[in-house]
């Protein structure tokens, strides 16, 4: 997936937040500016291939200091927000690094 092009579309209103991104937003306090802001300031941590509902991508972007992670994809011509989380211990060693699972 092309960073800049999910920037545009997400400047442009052309994204939506699945009911799973919208959840998972709620119990970690996140709004959907933050959400929005983050994908504007944010950079492509992993490419995930298609598995049957289309490539996706982990984003990682910064809102008011605090790291926001943001997995999206496609919805037709629309980025779709697949979920979005404060990534810390146990999983994360730093809002860039996976725990290594041993």
């Amino acid at each position: 997936m092309d960073i800049e092009i999910i920037k545009s579309k997400v400047r442009q209103g052309h994204f939506v937040v699945s009911s799973h991104a919208d959840q998972e937003a709620s119990d970690e306090d996140i709004d959907i500016v933050e959400i929005r802001d983050a994908v504007l300031n944010d950079e492509i941590l992993e490419q995930y291939a298609d598995t049957g509902r289309g490539k996706s991508c982990l984003l990682l972007g910064f809102v008011n200091n605090r790291p926001i992670h943001v997995v999206c994809g496609w919805r037709q011509k629309d980025v779709v927000i697949i979920t979005v989380y404060i990534p810390k211990p146990p999983k994360f060693v730093d809002p860039w690094t996976r725990r290594s699972s041993q």
